[in-house]
């Protein structure tokens, strides 16, 4: 019988709060996930293949326990325990999807839009996801980036008063030691045309004790205009602790926004898309980007048709309010942006008048005004 990762008699709760005590046992081989769960044959295979080549294993303790530890459907096993399948190639894969080494501007800096760039802060996270568009380099070795090595990135940022908005990912930032964070975050605060900073990071999901009072008042000490970007991809995911640590966050003025990433069997369907975005809403998050997954190599069984992302969209249109429903996006292969798709609304236009389709099916006649 596989262990149980919530059962009191083996933990201290004041170890299982402790975010270093969860990041240094977090499950990284076959062996530990064998303890854990029960595993499939389609599980071994591809635990044992990342142990030897693959993306690395890195699963909390905490995140573990979300785990159903006898069903391998569970939304949250596919998000993080290797399967066979990521050996399989398929048509349009990519080991770098989004292009960002064509895009490096500078060691650790990648700029695709005109006026933001994105900072490689670090290669390590809580819990390495199994659709990461980033497999190519997590995990890789270097860790946590220092000051001086981002310093090239930094002035490169400087140099260029065009860059508005620092995205700072990895990896996960907040896995950093908050000294370390906070200084990173200080440097960006000395460019002076540098308005926003988003913190990208799975922590609030993955590993929500690391969401202390402390980082969440150290973060918004170190910059002014500093928005969280976080993944919930599953109503399992929103925990007592998950929403503890996002409440932190907002409490003390940072701003949680969320991007769920569309996967199949975790939640491609509409009734667990819109249990999450109320989820999300209640709990003061705001559901921003349902993102079509990246064509990373070896994730062909967890992505989805874009038909299906255009369907859930319709299916949800009408049934949440504006402030619950994201944007259906594509980041398109090659680096060239992302493109918002969803169903269209607008059926005909001519000479002024326009026919729209309601949410209900209702066909309307918009009358545009006279030109002057």
């Amino acid at each position: 019988m596989p262990q149980n990762f919530r059962d009191a008699s083996r933990f201290r709760a004041s170890e299982w709060r402790d975010w270093r005590w969860q990041a240094q046992h977090a499950v990284t081989d076959l062996q530990g996930l064998d303890k854990a769960l029960s595993l499939t044959e389609a599980e071994r295979i591809g635990a044992a293949r990342a142990e030897a080549a693959g993306m690395p294993i890195s699963i909390t303790p905490y995140y573990l326990a979300l785990c159903d530890p006898l069903d391998a459907s569970c939304p949250i096993r596919r998000q993080c325990i290797p399967r066979a399948e990521e050996a399989i190639a398929v048509r349009g894969d990519l080991k770098d999807p989004l292009g960002e080494e064509d895009h490096e501007v500078a060691p650790h800096l990648i700029q695709r839009y005109p006026d933001r760039v994105l900072l490689i802060a670090t290669d390590r996270c809580g819990v390495y996801c199994r659709f990461c568009t980033r497999s190519r380099i997590v995990g890789d070795g270097g860790g946590a980036r220092s000051i001086a090595a981002l310093e090239p990135a930094f002035a490169w940022i400087e140099a260029h008063p065009e860059i508005r908005d620092v995205i700072v990912s990895g990896g996960d930032p907040c896995v950093m030691s908050t000294e370390r964070l906070t200084r990173l975050l200080r440097r960006i605060q000395q460019i002076a045309h540098v308005d926003v900073v988003r913190l990208a990071t799975r922590a609030p999901v993955t590993l929500p004790q690391r969401i202390t009072e402390e980082l969440c008042a150290a973060i918004r000490e170190s910059h002014h205009a500093t928005w969280i970007m976080t993944h919930f991809n599953h109503p399992k995911e929103l925990t007592d602790e998950s929403r503890a640590a996002c409440a932190r966050l907002i409490d003390v003025g940072l701003p949680v926004m969320n991007q769920t990433v569309l996967l199949r069997g975790v939640n491609d369907d509409a009734e667990t898309l819109e249990t999450l975005f109320r989820g999300l809403v209640r709990s003061r998050v705001r559901p921003y980007y349902l993102l079509q997954m990246d064509p990373v190599g070896g994730t062909g069984h967890l992505r989805t048709p874009l038909r299906r992302g255009i369907a859930l969209m319709a299916a949800l249109q009408g049934q949440l309010s504006g402030i619950a429903l994201p944007k259906l996006i594509v980041d398109t292969p090659g680096g060239l942006g992302k493109v918002p798709i969803g169903p269209s609304y607008l059926l005909s236009e001519d000479q002024g008048v326009t026919v729209l389709q309601t949410f209900r099916g209702d066909l309307v006649e918009y009358y545009d005004p006279p030109e002057l």
